[in-house]
């Protein structure tokens, strides 16, 4: 799947980004017509630890998905989004049979 990758007041290293996309390549096993995507890496100014901020923006024929998940580390908050975008290609698909039958 492609993905755009935006580090927002920062430079994300290669491990990062290599990391974020494997694990949004795991979402095609769920739903294989994923068109691409978009990543915004952010860093949160602040006193919090979980100044983290991962988005995700996928996009699905006729449909947008969007995550957002702030923790302590980007890898974190990589694995919740991505889980998050996990269940909502799941509805989705729900609603897809629902509609077709």
């Amino acid at each position: 799947m492609k993905l755009q990758m935006h580090s927002i007041h920062f430079d994300a290293d290669r491990k990062l980004v290599d990391f974020i996309q494997k694990r949004a390549n795991k979402l095609e096993t769920f739903y294989d017509r994923i068109i691409d995507g978009e990543v915004f890496m952010r860093l949160e100014n602040g006193d919090s630890r979980e100044n983290k901020i991962i988005e995700i923006k996928l996009n699905i024929p006729g449909n947008q998905l969007f995550a957002k998940e702030k923790c302590k580390s980007f890898e974190a908050a990589a694995d919740e989004a991505v889980e998050a975008l996990r269940r909502q290609l799941k509805k989705f698909k729900e609603k897809q049979k629902q509609i077709a039958s």
